[in-house]
Order: structure tokens, then sequence, then C-alpha cells
């Protein structure tokens, strides 16, 4: 990264947790501002999620280098975890709707939060790149598709995600 580069990287971070741990909270209820909360990379913060988006990008980056198709199969058996990740992400248009109706931010904040969540499980217990090619091709595009609607959620919120960190 250059300076500049480096300095609108800290401000995107910055901004991103303050805005996110105050839309997090029910609009109905009170909240405390803790600075060291809002920028732990492990909690339930705006960075751990922009973390989480720019670790989709780099995968993204590395398939694309490899010229990875994405392939959705019906034949592909899912695990667990993408099956979780996939009901998540339908859920997406469902929870901008509740939102909308309660005006109430947090219900977005809130999935995004699970959804990096869960991303982050399903990473860790099962390798993306590095799979067999049905499995390569399909966990490619739902990475893909979970950094899209990650995107999306913290637009929506006021937050921009980096595409590196």
């Amino acid at each position: 990264f250059t300076e500049e580069e480096k300095n609108a990287l800290f401000k995107t971070i910055g901004m991103g947790a303050l805005k996110y741990f105050i839309l997090k909270v029910d609009p109905k209820k009170k909240m405390l501002f803790d600075p060291k909360e809002s920028i732990d990379f492990n909690g339930h913060t705006g960075p751990f999620i922009q973390y989480t988006h720019a670790r989709i990008r780099a995968i993204m980056r590395k398939a694309a280098d490899s010229a990875i198709a994405v392939s959705f199969s019906s034949a592909y058996k899912l695990n667990d975890e993408e099956r979780e990740l996939v009901k998540q992400l339908s859920e997406f248009e469902n929870v901008l709707v509740s939102a909308a109706e309660k005006y109430d931010p947090s219900e977005v904040a809130n999935y995004i939060y699970q959804l990096a969540k869960t991303y982050n499980k399903f990473y860790h217990d099962w390798p993306v790149l590095n799979a067999g090619e049905q499995e390569r091709s399909f966990r490619v595009g739902l990475s893909e598709q979970t950094a899209r609607i990650i995107k999306q959620g913290m637009k929506l919120l006021g937050i921009d995600v980096p595409e590196k960190m």
C-alpha cells in the first residue's frame, strides 16, 4: 500500500467501525460506545465484516488468475456449512423488507455479521481454491455471492468494504 492507500484504508476501517457499532444496536435500545470493542477484528464489528469481504475478494483474485470457472451444478451435494451459507444468502431480501418495514437498520447489520461469521466457519473448515474441480467451482461461486451480499448490505448501512486489507 502507498501512504495514500493506507490512509484511505484506515479511514474506511475507522468509519466502518463507528457506523457499524451504532447501527448494529436496535434503535429502541440504549447503547454505550466502546472504541476498543468497535475495532476488534474478531468480534461483532464492522472491521470483522470488512476483513471477511477483503478475504473473499483475495480468493476471487486468485480464482481469476487461475481461470477457475464458477459452476452451480444440480448434481453437486452440499455439505452442511455450504447449505447454511446458501440458506443465509437466500434470506437477504427478506431481511431488507423486514428492516425497512420496522425502520431498523440493526436487522441488516446483524444479518451481515451472521453471514460473515458463517462464511468464516465455512472457509476455516473447507478448502475453496484447493478443493476438487466441482467443489472449487461451486465454492468460488458461493464465495463470490457472499462477498456481493456483504458489500450490498454494508453499502445500505453507509459503510464501505475494502477490496484488500
